[in-house]
């Protein structure tokens, strides 16, 4: 609501931050879109300068806000005050590791990205195969080898996000979207491809 919004806008990155870490769940959803919005341009460029591949950027933003919104609500970052320098120390550290995370998904791509079908969630699979392995090619990479690990590999969250180098809940939420681009895709009321869609993605 534009109040909220104004609220939010007028506040200060500590006091943001400080709202995140003492709200009950569920209750500070406008303070999160709000530390997004002025966070995520700042670390997407970040990633275009150090990684200098822009889709790689937007992946970096995501999982660099998701994850500090993540140790906000546990209680993880024991300086509010300094959430801006937190943020940008964690925008490092996996930009650091973006590289080595890289080759680990080339290596997982290569081993299931031409796997049919039968992958597919089986609500979705037993509708029209052909159908279904062109939305599943339609798929953002990453959204894509998420759904592959889920439904093919048998793979939990926690181990999906140490070989894509995120964090859990950032899993959870590509499966998430992935799976519902894929349905609508798959029942003609879209497109899987979600590149329009990652940039303004958050949390």
């Amino acid at each position: 609501m534009p109040e909220t919004q104004a609220t939010t806008g007028a506040v200060s990155d500590d006091a943001l931050a400080r709202r995140i870490a003492g709200g009950p769940a569920g209750s500070t959803d406008a303070e999160e879109a709000e530390l997004y919005r002025r966070f995520a341009p700042r670390v997407r460029l970040y990633g275009r300068r150090h990684l200098q591949d822009d889709a790689a950027a937007d992946d970096l933003a995501q999982d660099v806000l998701m994850l500090t919104i993540e140790r906000l609500r546990a209680g993880e970052v024991r300086r509010p005050e300094e959430i801006g320098s937190f943020i940008l120390g964690t925008s490092r550290m996996m930009a650091h590791s973006g590289r080595r995370v890289a080759r680990r998904r080339e290596a997982l791509a290569a081993r299931f990205m031409d796997t049919t079908v039968a992958i597919a969630p089986s609500s979705i699979a037993a509708l029209d195969a052909p159908r279904v392995a062109a939305c599943l090619r339609a798929l953002a990479e990453r959204d894509r080898l998420v759904v592959l690990l889920t439904f093919y590999a048998d793979r939990e969250a926690p181990r999906i996000a140490t070989d894509l180098g995120v964090s859990p809940g950032a899993v959870r939420v590509i499966r998430h979207r992935a799976i519902a681009r894929l349905r609508d895709c798959v029942l003609g009321e879209g497109t899987a491809s979600s590149g329009s869609e990652r940039q303004g993605a958050r949390p």
